[in-house]
This record gives structure tokens, C-alpha cells and sequence, in this order.
């Protein structure tokens, strides 16, 4: 058989995924195809390692059916494909193809269904929990002839298993489509998927070790913690061997997370759901948050919240009702772990200067001489918002290097980027720009040792008594002169200075008429 490419997988899977224009809008396919694509992966590996035990121990003759069954999932089987409706006429396994040959027969989607929770229910370890609400396989939602359809075009694509194609093909099919259904959707899908080069970027500057311990408290459909894994495994170490956590708010997209990470290979896992500023799910014995090695996350903006009353996380404030920004950070740092934690987090630049309670928890944050970076990103990189972003970068109390302490590393990216179709992107030459920047050498006025001439990245380190100086305002601009940049604008501005200030008289001249017309004068003395 000739080998599959990459793009031949992704193109069927979309078609599979096509089918459902009928039924749903486009935010909406990952809940149903997930699932299914997830099904037939467990289903195609289940049955090759069938057919591999029958290989082996031709005709069973003199085993019984329990040792049969205790040597294949002893020898061959990771995970078990068991039987829905046993003991009864409608007894068949749960796997894909079985339920496949029923597809003309009325309540499929029952069938399905029952499939679904047949295999986590026989895996608790692995898979509980694991398909979300199901809410798709009632015929309300999504009728037989759609779903049969989508089965029949998914059924399409090559058998998803080891013997037949890599876990990165796989892996590398399901975030296609992950990220066709964010491109497609605006806002909804977009909330789980932070762009690929972003997430880079962090993991780069994080740099996670073979064997550490990875956490993302708003993980989403988890791309961070598989880029972590990835990273590593370009980089010659064992992506394998870390340990991942993730904790997500909602069901079906904790859901998303657990599937997306086991067909990248990666088993060492945990994701829970939950609110992590409510209900953290990761805790010591004696209910402090559990703490990490590497922290990454993009957690949701300016999200309005019930603040703390008194929580250990809290430091130097609470968080506003209004953005709950800065108390994300706050559970981050307060899971740190002492030796080597460190944090990277993508946020709105409103962290780095808004007032009030935000302020003063900054202010805590740099007299502990916690936060190590703030990197400037480029306007318009997200799915769902085309507000400019900031990664901030902490380390555990006392770990920072020895010339790193007392101080903050600026690093302006917002002029690197190159244009897609609809956002901007980080290459991968303005990402190692920005790590090289990071690992500079500083001199005493904090200017780079061997500055990055032409490259766009501007980097200063700034002492913290030059911050608190400036009332604890982290705005990039403040730190890094930009004047050049805005000399060239000059020109721009005042275009649009003389267009506003043209509005501006005919919208005068308009209502100096309408009051003349009222017999009101006198006002344009």
C-alpha cells in the first residue's frame, strides 16, 4: 500500500467533517468529530492488535475463552473494546466497524451512545469521562442520515494505527483540525486554541527538561502541553517522560484535550475539569495547590469573576470583579514549584498598567522580584481578538539568575511579525530572535552586550527601583524607546489629526446652523 500523506488524511476528515454543514454551525463539529475520529483511532488499534494475538496463537484451540481473553489484554491490548447490549440479540463490540455495518438501522446514534460509554466505562483509568456530554447523539440534535453520512466519509480515511501511520500524523491530523475549526468559527472554537507559534514561543523560552512536571490551568483542548512534549522531543530529549496537568472549565473541551493528547502518544496525563479560580483540582495533601515545574497557559481575557474572600493564593490583592487577569497569574505563581517553577503566560498588555487592586499586586509581585520577562507581542496574532499580547515570565522566589535579580527584562516583538490571511504570524526566525533577546547578556545601562541590529527586537533589562519609580507601570513603551518607530508614524498621525479636526468643524458648522435655524445665536463668537 502506498504510504498516506499527511494532506490526504486531513482532507478526508474535513469532508468527514463537512458533512455536518447541515446540522450545526462550524463552532460546533469538534464536539462530534473528536469523538468519532477518537473512536475509530481506539477502534483500528484494538482491532490490529486482534488480529496480531490470532497470528500468534493460531486456532485457541486449547485455551479458554477467559485465558484467551486474559492473554490478549495481558500481551496485546492497551485498552478494552467491549461488548454493548451482552447477552442480548443486539450484543455486538463497541468498535467502530461493528457499529458501522448497523448504519441503516434506525437509532444509530443510541448505538453510538452506548459504544461511547461502554469503553469508558470498561477503561476507568484511561477513559472516563472522556467523550463529553454526547449531546450529538440524539436524533434532536443531529439526525441518523447526518450522522451515517459523517461515519461513511470519515470511514474513508486510512486505518488510524501504528502499524498504518505515526502518532505525529495523527496528532498532526487532529490539530489541523483543531485549528480549521477555530479559523472557521471566530470566537467560539478560537478560545481553545491558542496559535501554534505562540505557544512555541513560550515553551522555547520555558525551555521544559526530560522528567519535570508540565501544568496548564486553563489547558483547552491542550496544545500547550503536547508543544511542551514536542519541544523536547526536537530537541533530542524524551517528550514522554514528562508528566503533564491540565485543568479546563468545560466538559466536552476537557474532553478534547484528554483524545488530542493520547493521539500524540502521550499518556502521562491528567486533565480535570473544573473552574481553577474556584475549584482547583490539583492540590498537596494538606489542600495547598499542588506546585509544578513548568507552568504555561493563555487564559481567558478580562474575564469577569467572583473575586476571592480569603484564599492562600492571594498576594498583595485581589484581582477586580472585572478582570480576573492577575488572579490567574496568582493561583500560577502560588504553583510554582520552590526549585526550578516558572511560569509563562500570554495576557493583555491592561496587566501591565491598569490601576487599583491590580496595581498593588503588581507592586507585590516586583518588591518579591517574581516576574523575570515581559515580552510585547504583535498586534491581531489570535483567532478571536486582535488585541496586542504580552507573555510575562516568573520564577520561583530566589531562582532567577544571579543577574537577572532586582530587575525586569523588556523585549518589544511587536513589530515582528508576517501577514496571513486573516491574522498576523510569528515566523520561526522572528521566534528565535525573540529567545535569543531573552538569553542575552545585559551591561550596567541594562542594554543587550550584542544588540540585534536590524532585527526588530528591541530588549532592555530595567532594575526594579526604575519601575517603582514609575509607580509600578510595566508599559513596555515606557522602558523601551520606541521614538524611532514613532518618528516615522509622525506623518500618519497627523494625516489623521487633520481629518478628525475637518469632522470636527463639520459637525460644528452643522449644529451652529441647526441652533441658528432654532433662533439661538451667539456661538460662534
Amino acid at each position: 500500500m502506498m504510504a498516506v500523506t499527511q494532506q490526504e488524511i486531513e482532507n478526508r476528515l474535513w469532508d468527514a467533517a463537512d458533512e455536518l454543514r447541515v446540522a450545526m454551525p462550524e463552532a460546533q463539529y469538534s464536539s462530534v468529530v473528536f469523538p468519532l475520529m477518537f473512536w475509530k483511532y481506539l477502534s483500528d488499534t484494538w482491532e490490529h492488535q486482534h488480529e496480531e494475538f490470532l497470528a500468534d496463537n493460531e486456532g485457541l484451540d486449547d485455551l479458554s475463552a477467559e485465558e484467551a481473553h486474559e492473554i490478549e489484554y495481558r500481551d496485546y491490548q492497551s485498552f478494552e473494546i467491549p461488548f454493548i447490549h451482552p447477552g442480548t440479540v443486539q450484543q455486538r463490540r463497541a468498535s467502530w466497524t461493528s457499529i458501522l455495518a448497523t448504519i441503516t438501522q434506525p437509532g444509530l446514534g443510541r448505538r453510538v451512545r452506548a459504544s461511547l460509554q461502554a469503553i469508558e466505562t470498561a477503561n476507568p483509568d484511561k477513559f472516563s469521562r472522556l467523550f463529553g456530554s454526547m449531546t450529538w447523539t440524539s436524533e434532536e440534535v443531529l439526525s441518523g442520515e447526518v450522522l451515517a453520512a459523517v461515519m461513511q466519509a470519515m470511514d474513508r480515511t486510512p486505518k488510524m494505527h501504528e502499524g498504518n501511520m505515526s502518532h505525529d500524523v495523527l496528532g498532526g491530523a487532529y490539530e489541523y483540525l483543531l485549528k480549521r475549526f477555530s479559523d472557521g468559527s471566530g470566537t467560539r472554537a478560537g478560545q481553545f486554541f491558542t496559535p501554534r507559534e505562540v505557544v512555541e514561543l513560550i515553551v522555547e523560552v520555558l525551555d521544559p527538561k526530560s522528567f519535570e512536571s508540565v501544568y496548564d490551568p486553563t489547558c483547552g483542548s491542550g496544545g500547550m502541553l503536547i508543544a511542551s512534549a514536542d519541544l523536547l522531543k526536537a530537541r533530542g530529549g524524551r517528550g514522554y517522560t514528562l508528566r503533564l496537568y491540565g485543568q479546563e472549565a468545560v466538559p466536552d473541551t476537557a474532553g478534547v484535550a484528554r483524545m488530542n493528547l493520547f493521539m500524540h502518544n502521550l499518556t502521562q496525563f491528567q486533565v480535570e475539569v473544573g473552574d481553577t479560580l474556584k475549584d482547583p483540582r490539583f492540590k498537596k495533601p494538606d489542600g495547598s495547590v499542588a506546585q509544578f515545574d513548568v507552568i504555561v497557559a493563555n487564559p481567558p481575557y478580562s474575564l469577569k469573576w467572583k473575586p476571592w474572600s480569603n484564599d492562600p493564593r492571594i498576594l498583595g490583592g485581589v484581582a477586580p470583579q472585572s478582570s480576573a487577569d492577575w488572579a490567574f497569574v496568582q493561583h500560577m505563581i502560588a504553583s510554582m514549584g520552590p526549585k526550578k517553577g516558572r511560569v509563562g503566560v500570554v495576557l493583555p498588555h491592561g496587566v501591565l498598567f491598569r490601576g487599583g487592586q491590580e496595581a498593588a499586586i503588581r507592586q507585590r509581585v516586583l518588591d518579591d522580584d517574581l516576574l523575570e520577562a515581559v515580552i510585547g507581542l504583535p498586534a491581531n496574532l489570535f483567532y478571536n481578538t486582535s488585541i496586542p499580547t504580552a507573555i510575562l515570565v516568573f520564577r520561583a522566589p530566589g531562582t532567577k539568575a544571579p543577574e537577572r535579580q532586582g530587575g525586569v527584562l523588556f523585549i518589544d516583538a511587536s513589530k515582528r511579525f508576517a501577514k496571513a490571511k486573516n491574522r498576523n504570524i510569528l515566523t520561526d526566525a522572528d521566534i528565535s530572535d525573540v529567545v535569543t533577546a531573552y538569553h542575552s547578556k545585559f551591561d550596567a545601562e541594562g542594554n543587550p552586550v550584542d544588540p540585534d541590529g536590524d532585527g526588530g527586537i528591541s530588549a532592555r533589562f530595567v532594575p526594579t527601583t526604575e519601575i517603582a519609580a514609575n509607580g509600578y507601570d510595566l508599559n513596555i513603551g515606557r522602558y523601551i524607546k520606541q521614538a524611532a518607530a514613532e518618528a516615522e508614524d509622525l506623518g500618519t498621525l497627523i494625516e489623521a489629526y487633520n481629518v478628525a479636526r475637518a469632522e470636527r468643524q463639520k459637525t460644528e458648522q452643522r449644529m451652529l446652523d441647526v441652533l441658528a435655524a432654532a433662533g439661538i445665536e451667539g456661538f460662534d463668537e
